[in-house]
């Protein structure tokens, strides 16, 4: 990360703060429009040393037969040499804009697969109206058919500070995404521009989601969707299960999904079959089909001292078995349940501890007898647990706000330094903050500093931040990890999430390998799917502009405490707390803190935690600390709060067919695309001539297969559904096209502006850009040449009558 260049002051409106200390940055001044630079600044520490050296070789036994005017002679030569090698070692080089003129020219990259046939057919006729503005045009065909590898066909025609048009709706259904084709295209300093399109028919494809596999007698809740382009006219959507209708609904073009609930009671594997009428074209994704996989109720241990309604909760969706305290064998079963037990009255721990780390589950909720009350801390239960006896507010920690001021962010400028000021208000005076402010590369807005000190300049730099530049958001995160040096802290991400998928995650997930988390908010209009998987990959969480005061609850300290009105969701992202409304308030709360490495789910109205959880060993372990006033789980018990405790005990669980022999599973998969079928049992299963059965692990073996035909099929009892291709799932252009086109400073065209094309082919044939030049090896010559015209000299002052004492050579 480097400080701000005096270039870029205008920019940022910040003076020109200094880079990190310690740390190495290249060192530039401008002269005369021409930046003048060393890369490794620091090499130039040397020179002194160098020279002292050479002077000691020199002079310090100056006895020697040579003449005083030889050794000074030597000594010039010598000092030319070591200063042209030391700093050829610096890095020298110049930036200097520079206007380059080439031929114009139109790059069309034409899709003319299957989902183009909703669009107006507009290859060709633009390629001919452009030609007709002067311009020659190369056409290339990016997709065709079934297949839309538009990602790999954008890759394979970028050149190094070209430019294409792409012709396609963007909806990628192999290869590599659009995202890294654009991450490749910013790597080029290439530009990617795309054509507007509008489908001119409808086109619909319907989708179910839910629950693959579940329990007998649990209802499960599924979505039927009707996806598409033009879908204003009028539908029937009919939902069938193992053949019974469950849905028979007449969809307007407002209404496109459709929630329902369905409880099997039978085990094994069942079909979920969605079809909508519909008088498009293609016929195949009118029908969609799911199975799902009914497998016994898990057995699971509750462990409690009173008659809870939480055990009873319990018993009307699992096989539940009770008892006092923790039995010896705990093989049975799939998780255990402990409710309000003190420690000492636990029993077993150390049968409990190893059936954890084995593989099992254990949730413990909390009450007047547990966790700090009953004596948890120091005890051997307490290791497996998320969290921690004692306060329950955030302690100190070092946190850097990284804040994109980059173009894509440009007219939402206002709003992100609004989110960026919200979220600085929410952190507690306890800890030490950082800014970084981020385009193509990132910057130090503002040092490491204890915010109890430096809120004031804190706010009033980001106040003062101006947008402009590229977006990079990787660089944005390593500029935070470098802030942060050596010690634990803490990124909270701020941006619209609009630039290339990949770096950044393989960033954010080499942060959390060394214990940093990013929490990524989205501003203006994000793309939260990028700034989630951004913020998952480091273990962290992402949050909408709208829940920053979340923040209250990970960092608040005792300066910030949070107040709601009821219990909060801080991580929407976990299996826990998606789809989950929670409107209950319990009276009380354990006093416990959330682990470094653990996942903070629910928080209570007070800002303390109230759900959490985390992986021990090969298990996973679960925390409700949140309570009523007479020891109960209060309105937990009650919808839509309940669903939180179902799924906080389906969590620890995991998979309910872990301990059956003797059965297989296969995903779903769509004519065309592979899928795995899993076999668990001691001997293995017969395959058949066309099916290679592999072993991967003992007992346990997996065949792939890749069907060609729709319907349900089935392969070692395990039965899986085939749906339509890819190609005909997703229909209108996609955003993530309009993304890489703004990363690379593109320019989204009408379908008719041939003239606006050919404009743009001369601006980017007449390209104004940076061009640096490395010196290095000028300096690696200077002094070659000075050490030849040293031995010349010195050569010929021999040979012209001088002694060899006076030409220095004794």
């Amino acid at each position: 990360m480097t400080s701000l260049p005096s270039t870029l002051l205008w920019q940022f409106g910040l003076p020109d703060f200094p880079a990190l200390p310690g740390l190495p940055s290249a060192w530039e001044v401008v002269v005369d429009g021409i930046t003048v630079g060393l890369s490794r600044p620091l090499l130039l520490l040397a020179l002194p040393l160098a020279l002292f050296a050479l002077w000691a070789v020199v002079y310090r036994d100056a006895d020697g037969t040579a003449s005083s005017r030889s050794r000074r002679f030597l000594m010039v030569s010598r000092v030319l040499i070591v200063v042209c090698l030391v700093v050829a070692a610096a890095g020298p080089y110049t930036v200097e804009r520079k206007q380059t003129t080439g031929q114009p020219q139109v790059s069309l990259l034409v899709d003319e697969s299957d989902s183009m046939n909703v669009m107006p057919n507009t290859g060709d006729r633009l390629a001919e109206s452009i030609e007709a503005e002067g311009v020659p045009v190369t056409t290339s065909t990016i997709g065709q058919g079934a297949r839309s590898p538009v990602g790999d066909g954008i890759a394979a025609n970028l050149k190094e500070n070209g430019t294409v048009v792409v012709v396609s709706d963007g909806q990628v259904t192999e290869g590599r995404s659009l995202a890294e084709a654009g991450e490749l295209a910013t790597s080029l300093n290439a530009t990617v521009a795309s054509v507007e399109l509008d489908a001119q028919r409808t086109e619909r494809a319907v989708v179910v989601s839910g629950p693959a596999k579940t329990s007998a007698g649990v209802d499960n809740t599924f979505l039927a969707r009707v996806e598409g382009v033009n879908l204003d006219g009028g539908s029937r959507l009919v939902v069938t299960v193992d053949g019974q209708t469950v849905v028979d609904e007449s969809l307007d073009g407002e209404t496109t999904r459709v929630e329902f609930s369905h409880t099997f009671e039978d085990t094994g594997s069942h079909e979920v079959t969605a079809r909508v009428e519909s008088d498009d074209s293609v016929e195949d994704n009118d029908v969609f089909r799911k199975t799902v996989r009914v497998v016994e109720q898990p057995k699971i241990l509750y462990v409690a001292q009173q008659d809870y309604p939480f055990g009873r909760y319990l018993e009307e969706i699992y096989d539940v078995e009770r008892v006092e305290s923790v039995p010896d064998d705990l093989s049975p079963y799939y998780a255990v349940v402990v409710q309000d037990v003190a420690a000492g009255d636990l029993g077993n721990v150390d049968s409990l501890q190893k059936f954890v780390i084995d593989g099992g589950g254990l949730l413990m909720v909390g009450g007047d007898n547990s966790f700090e009350n009953g004596g948890y801390e120091g005890s051997s239960v307490a290791s497996m647990l998320p969290v921690t006896m004692g306060e329950s507010v955030g302690g100190s920690t070092n946190l850097v706000l990284a804040i994109d001021v980059s173009g894509s962010s440009q007219n939402g400028m206002r709003v992100q330094k609004a989110v960026a000021l919200d979220a600085l208000d929410q952190l507690g005076d306890e800890n030490s903050v950082g800014i970084v402010g981020f385009n193509h590369n990132a910057y130090e807005v503002a040092e490491l500093a204890p915010l109890s000190e430096s809120r004031g300049t804190m706010s009033d730099r980001i106040r003062r931040l101006q947008s402009g530049g590229g977006t990079d958001i990787a660089a944005g995160v390593l500029g935070a990890e470098e802030m942060l040096g050596d010690q634990r802290g803490s990124i909270i991400l701020i941006s619209d999430g609009r630039g290339p998928v990949g770096p950044p995650t393989a960033a954010a997930q080499r942060l959390g390998e060394r214990g940093t988390r990013i929490i990524a908010v989205g501003t203006g209009n994000p793309n939260e799917a990028h700034l989630r998987r951004i913020a998952e990959a480091s273990g962290g969480s992402y949050f909408r502009a709208t829940d920053t005061d979340r923040l209250r609850l990970l960092f608040g300290g005792s300066s910030r405490r949070y107040q709601g009105n009821t219990l909060t969701v801080v991580d929407r992202n976990s299996f826990v707390t998606s789809g989950v409304e929670l409107t209950a308030d319990p009276a009380k709360n354990n006093d416990v803190s959330v682990r470094t490495g653990a996942d903070y789910l629910v928080a209570s109205s007070s800002g303390k935690p109230a759900v959490a959880s985390w992986r021990y060993g090969l298990g996973r372990v679960g925390t409700i600390t949140a309570y009523g006033d007479d020891g109960t789980l209060d309105g937990l018990l009650t919808a839509p709060d309940s669903l939180l405790l179902t799924k906080s005990t389906n969590y620890v669980i995991g998979d309910p067919e872990r301990k059956a022999t003797g059965v297989a599973e296969a995903a779903d998969t769509r004519v065309g695309q592979s899928t795995t079928v899993t076999y668990r049992g001691t001997d293995a299963p017969d395959g058949g001539e066309n099916v290679s059965v592999r072993q991967v692990a003992p007992e346990t073996y997996q065949a792939t297969v890749t069907p060609t035909a729709l319907g349900y099929e089935s392969l070692f009892g395990a039965e899986y559904a085939v749906n339509y291709r890819s190609e005909y799932a997703a229909y209108g252009q996609a955003g993530s096209l309009t993304d890489v086109v703004r990363a690379t400073n593109g320019t989204v065209f009408a379908p008719n502006d041939a003239s606006g094309i050919a404009d743009f082919a001369r601006e980017q044939s007449t390209r104004v850009r940076d061009v640096e030049t490395a010196w290095d090896w000028l300096f690696l010559l200077l002094g070659l040449s000075a050490y030849v015209i040293e031995v010349l000299v010195r050569r010929i002052r021999v040979y012209t009558g001088r002694t060899s004492n006076e030409s220095g050579l004794s």
